[in-house]
């Protein structure tokens, strides 16, 4: 069976973001910079990446976006029930690798593991999980960016 990859850009006022879909769901959402563009990745005009877009025109208004999109989590099982756990964490609201873990019954070092690998950045809000202390630790997409995001939902850490 062919895996078909479709790809979006599109523009944040962090920079720009490339969508990615299985035709379908929404399977990638990564800052350009962060991410290496594949030869095989398909440009189409999809559902979902108009959905996205909308979203995404949303949440950097500074408002919570209400729309659902329908999302593919491609991992391991682990990593899937933990970016699972980043849907449950509300808009303008943070947690804690420590806290995760208690849910799952795991570590914090293992959840920081599947959350540095969540492949749907902003919409599994990965950038709303910070150290036990307060403090802003990893972020794919960068800690610069990931404090401009926190500020653009109202957290002050």
């Amino acid at each position: 069976m062919i895996h078909l990859t479709y790809l979006e850009k599109t523009d944040s006022p962090l920079g720009e973001i490339l969508l990615l879909s299985d035709g379908q769901h929404l399977t990638g959402l990564h800052f350009s910079d962060r991410i290496n563009i594949k030869n095989d990745w398909l440009k189409q005009d999809l559902a979902v990446f108009n959905q996205t877009k909308e979203w995404l025109d949303i949440y950097f208004s500074g408002a919570e976006p209400k729309l659902t999109i329908a999302l593919k989590f491609n991992g391991t099982p682990y990593q899937k029930r933990v970016w699972q756990e980043l849907l449950n964490i509300s808009y303008g609201k943070t947690t804690t690798y420590q806290a995760i873990a208690e849910k799952i019954n795991s570590s914090p070092r293992a959840v920081g593991g599947a959350v540095g690998k969540n492949p749907i950045s902003l919409v599994a809000p990965c950038h709303r999980v910070i150290g036990k202390d307060g403090s802003l630790t990893g972020y794919d997409g960068g800690l610069d960016r990931k404090a401009k995001l926190l500020a653009l939902e109202g957290i002050k850490l």
